[in-house]
């Protein structure tokens, strides 16, 4: 590593497995400076708005949205698991404090070798109560984008990194996902969108609204977990739908510089929804008895959403792959530094 050099010039794997010299590096150095005050913007915009900061386990005894894969960790001889979410309890502690934030580490046990999946990475997970609908979500994550950015901004590492911190809208342009799917040509019944139907959204909300942000609403039940709350008077929706025949949801995916930054949306929020949920899905309500309890005495409209921290370095910095950002990453093949 020839740290006196303007920039490093090493391939991405020996800068990985030296770490502990890249991070040394001048330009290095000032990326995680731009993390950390992402982080400083994102926990005082929410201070400021009445929220209280939670801490929830890592370890937990049943995968936080069914379907997804977990890594599995012998707990005292017994079956247990590394979280990929902190969603359940999130939602819980709304029942507790109205409007809840948390930084933590995820895991996601999904062989993905890609530029933009990690095996481990950091979380910032909002839920807030006594919402009308995901819009109210929405409006919440651009307060939140825009302390973020004000702190990148404010913090010296942006401009030494010679980088340009976006301007956040004071309204992100919506699309609804049919909207999407017609406007980048995509079939009608595609559950998804793909990177390349990313890319070019971003590349329209660019031109036609001059945001590097565009939310898409409307996802697909049949795509999103059990708790997601339908949009009301979508359906007949098919196979996936939600009990109630909606096939579109009430959550969103926000994208940054055309690649997936945030998932949000609005959650179910009363008992007997959840269990038909659940039996809609094949799922026994009795595995999510400790999780249920929650909604058996009350819980308000709410909502919520999780920012992936390295995305958004990466997209600030203009970094190729998640991994130049992230200290010690962890993916399908790195387990050390």
């Amino acid at each position: 590593m020839e740290l006196w050099r303007p920039a490093l010039t090493a391939a991405l794997p020996t800068m990985l497995d030296h770490a502990a010299v890249t991070w040394r590096h001048p330009a290095q150095k000032a990326r995680w400076e731009v993390a950390a005050a992402s982080l400083r913007g994102f926990r005082a915009t929410l201070d400021a708005a009445g929220f209280t900061e939670i801490c929830t386990p890592k370890l937990v005894g049943t995968a936080t949205e069914s379907g997804a894969n977990v890594f599995p960790v012998d707990y005292f001889g017994r079956p247990a698991y590394l979280a990929q979410s902190p969603q359940f309890y999130k939602q819980q502690m709304v029942g507790v404090f109205e409007r809840v934030y948390e930084v933590g580490p995820v895991f996601r046990a999904e062989p993905h070798d890609t530029v933009r999946h990690l095996a481990e990475y950091r979380s910032l997970d909002v839920e807030l109560g006594f919402v009308r609908d995901h819009r109210d979500v929405l409006a919440v994550l651009r307060d939140v984008l825009a302390g973020m950015a004000d702190a990148v901004r404010g913090s010296g590492a942006a401009g030494r990194l010679g980088i340009e911190v976006p301007e956040i809208p004071a309204e992100i342009p919506v699309l609804h996902f049919a909207d999407a799917l017609a406007l980048v040509s995509a079939p009608s019944d595609e559950p998804d969108l793909a990177p390349e139907h990313e890319r070019a959204l971003g590349e329209w909300a660019l031109a036609e609204h001059g945001s590097d942000f565009v939310a898409i609403e409307g996802y697909p039940m049949v795509k999103r977990p059990f708790y997601t709350h339908p949009e009301p008077g979508s359906g007949p929706g098919g196979p996936g739908a939600a009990p109630g025949g909606e096939r579109w949801s009430n959550s969103f995916d926000l994208l940054f510089r055309g690649l997936e930054l945030v998932t949000g949306g609005q959650r179910l929020h009363r008992y007997a929804d959840y269990v038909a949920a659940l039996e809609a899905r094949g799922e026994d309500p009795a595995s999510y008895v400790s999780y249920l309890a929650a909604f058996r005495h009350g819980m308000p409209p709410h909502g919520g959403f999780a920012i992936g921290l390295e995305r958004w370095v990466a997209r600030l910095v203009g970094a190729a792959n998640v991994r130049e950002v992230t200290p010690f990453p962890r993916d399908l093949h790195r387990l050390v530094p």
